[in-house]
């Protein structure tokens, strides 16, 4: 149903691990790895690549960190210059004018919100802002209903014809948050495909998309365990694909035995507590990450139903007793 869903399965090296303790590397006769990390988009952004010489790995990565940026100065919800806050501040008065490439970001969105059944929803953003996760604050129940009646897909006027987007709910706003970092990897696997090459992993947190094999293996991409730091619950071998985990872990805080965390139901404005994590493998960035946020707030029974629905996609989910669930299309450890 959603058009950038695509066979993933045939690419995919292994899906059981036993095996893959004997594969090895081609070796080479020249070139190397080069690897470069930096914070941006409010993560740890790194790129690894083979490249035949150094300086073709610097320019590289040189635009890899660059695109990353230029994602980072449009989408963010923090900076007063980004076309995001732009929109937020006047989309509520009239149309607003959009980039081609946030016109096709919203209507993706919109296109998930109609198939998830606002699950996953963009305009979650008016009850996102009103908690602060390093202070610890939370809204009150009178606060969060009023955000709550700003909030729903329905009212995001779009209109592809015009390039233009206007909200139709009184104190609405949007938050890309929910697959930035996926699209953001996926355009820098596209980069560095252009440049011609050929094996790379790009990162943004926990979305990666991977550009081929590590020359004669899989990569390997763990996912961690919510609750051990540096331990993990799976190993995923994987090849010229991407991957996504969204975790209760990354942004929260506790108050009275409930866990405030960043990932929100749209339909209530408050953190959902039937999972831990979910880890989802696509085709592309985007579609891994959105996937993931989605799968997060239906729970294990409907996200594992809805994922195996799915072609060439993957899921692993961690339940909030932290009990592993998988899609048939994994094999158990």
């Amino acid at each position: 149903m959603l058009s950038a869903l695509s066979a993933l399965r045939s690419r995919l090296s292994a899906r059981a691990l036993p095996g893959l303790a004997h594969a090895s590397a081609v070796p080479a006769a020249s070139g190397g790895w080069h690897r470069r990390e930096e914070a941006i988009m409010g993560t740890a952004v790194s790129v690894e690549l083979w490249a035949e010489d150094a300086r073709r790995a610097a320019a590289a990565m040189d635009a890899v960190m660059a695109e990353m940026h230029r994602i980072d100065r449009t989408m963010s919800p923090h900076r007063a210059d980004s076309e995001l806050s732009r929109i937020n501040r006047e989309a509520g008065e009239r149309p607003v004018p959009l980039s081609a490439e946030m016109a096709e970001l919203v209507a993706r969105a919109i296109e998930f919100s109609r198939w998830s059944d606002g699950a996953f929803d963009i305009s979650y953003a008016s009850a996102g802002q009103l908690y602060d996760y390093r202070a610890g604050v939370a809204p009150d129940e009178a606060a969060l209903a009023g955000a709550r009646a700003a909030i729903g897909w329905q009212h995001l006027w779009l209109d592809r014809r015009a390039g233009t987007l206007r909200f139709g709910l009184a104190g609405m706003r949007i938050d890309l948050g929910g697959f930035a970092k996926g699209h953001a990897v996926d355009r820098c696997i596209a980069l560095l495909r252009q440049r011609g090459i050929a094996h790379a992993i790009v990162s943004a947190g926990g979305d990666s998309h991977v550009l081929g094999d590590r020359r004669g293996r899989p990569w390997m991409v763990a996912v961690r365990d919510p609750r051990r730091a540096g331990e993990s619950v799976a190993v995923l071998p994987l090849q010229d694909a991407a991957v996504s985990t969204s975790g209760d872990y990354e942004r929260y805080f506790e108050r009275g035995g409930v866990r405030h965390h960043h990932l929100l139901d749209p339909r209530t404005g408050r953190s959902p507590d039937g999972v831990r994590s979910v880890t989802i493998v696509a085709d592309d960035g985007l579609t891994a990450e959105a996937l993931s946020k989605t799968v997060f707030v239906l729970g294990p029974e409907r996200g594992l139903a809805l994922v195996n629905g799915l072609p060439g996609v993957d899921a692993v989910i961690v339940d909030a007793a932290g009990h592993l669930h998988h899609s048939a299309g994994l094999l158990p450890r």
